[in-house]
């Protein structure tokens, strides 16, 4: 099982500790840092979607112009596109950019947000069930090699066709994100991957099982699974806290300075809801994976963390390879540094780690 590392573009610099300073649309942030990407050894990087900020499909195709062999996660929420059209869109960048496209499927959001953009669905269910139908259609867009029909209770399509297919065959890589069983029984269906956020071996032993067992009902095999956590490090563990504990306090006073709260309740995400549920379990939960940011956020996004030296984070991400996870989206709070940083101390340390354990265990390289 190949390994592989997603980092993430924002569209100007800002993130729980830093105020954006310059536009929300920086071109020439945006270009460092997928400049910075590459060179670093990341496999491909993820291109946000929220209800208030740049098109995640027109920041990846810049993205894709200024790169060579980046690949890019676009984001999406199934029910502001229209299925057959986004197909097209993201085959068609495709094919121009050599087969670098990914699609992120992200379902979830808080309701407040989702409104934002003229959401209709209240029912969690209910957007996921939208999900899967959605997700048919454009699996037909980019497969069938005749016209289509397809009749649901949220999409139906007459003779649908798209003449652009993706590079990919059998159509482009798709990441299925959620956690509920809701999103679990449509990842069976429709993932190649399925994205985690940051959580305890236990948690992640859940999680896939659940996924798997999905699969297996649609007689799919199982997906693979991503992780997504803020590793934090440095050259000894006790600077490496040190570190962490001035990113709480520079996240706090931020917080304290912009009144943002977390999210009330009834507005957090599944995926939120699992990460709260494990801070509550305290601030240091199984080898070093910290809590102490998703606690005073709302988790309103990926914010648990790695704590320690490079050596000890890239150990936990084998412990994690072990348990079945194959991809690590990594991003930092001081992401453009901090993705440098992991391109030369962190990725070739896991990259070596898991070829190590793959080579104790007799499997053939990758």
């Amino acid at each position: 099982m190949s390994i592989e590392f997603i980092g993430f573009i924002a569209n100007s610099n800002a993130s729980e500790t830093i105020v954006r300073q310059g536009p929300v649309l920086d071109p020439a942030y945006i270009e460092t840092v997928a400049k910075a990407h590459e060179l670093a050894g990341f496999d491909r990087a993820l291109l946000a979607f929220h209800s208030t900020t740049p098109d995640a499909l027109q920041v990846a195709q810049h993205v894709l112009t200024i790169t060579k062999s980046l690949k890019v996660m676009i984001a999406q929420r199934p029910g502001f596109t229209a299925p057959t059209l986004l197909a097209r869109q993201l085959a068609t960048l495709d094919q121009f950019y050599g087969g670098r496209v990914s699609l992120h499927v992200i379902t979830g959001g808080n309701a407040a947000e989702l409104r934002q953009d003229g959401n209709t669905l209240d029912d969690k269910d209910e957007r996921y069930a939208r999900t899967g139908e959605f997700l048919d259609v454009v699996r037909l867009e980019w497969t069938s090699e005749k016209p289509f029909n397809y009749s649901g209770k949220y999409y139906n399509v007459e003779n649908g066709f798209s003449q652009v297919k993706p590079l990919q065959k059998g159509g482009i890589y798709t990441f299925v994100g959620g956690g509920s069983d809701a999103a679990i029984d449509v990842a069976g269906k429709h993932a190649d991957t399925f994205a985690l956020w940051g959580e305890s071996y236990a948690q992640v032993r859940d999680v896939t099982s659940r996924v798997h067992n999905a699969a297996v009902r649609q007689g799919r095999p199982t997906p693979r699974f991503s992780l997504s956590v803020r590793p934090i490090i440095a050259p000894t563990e006790k600077q490496a806290w040190e570190k962490a504990e001035e990113i709480l306090a520079r996240a706090t006073a931020l917080q304290d300075k912009t009144g943002y709260r977390k999210p009330a309740d009834g507005h957090a995400t599944a995926g939120a809801r699992r990460l709260l549920a494990l801070a509550d379990q305290g601030s240091r939960i199984d080898k070093r994976l910290w809590t102490e940011i998703a606690k005073l956020t709302g988790a309103n996004s990926n914010t648990t963390a790695l704590v320690g030296t490079p050596e000890q984070v890239a150990e936990v991400f084998g412990d994690y390879y072990d348990l079945g996870v194959s991809h690590f989206l990594i991003r930092g709070f001081d992401p453009l540094p901090d993705a440098i940083e992991y391109g030369r101390e962190l990725i070739p340390l896991t990259r070596q780690l898991v070829a190590k354990r793959r080579a104790v265990r007799g499997e053939a390289a990758e």
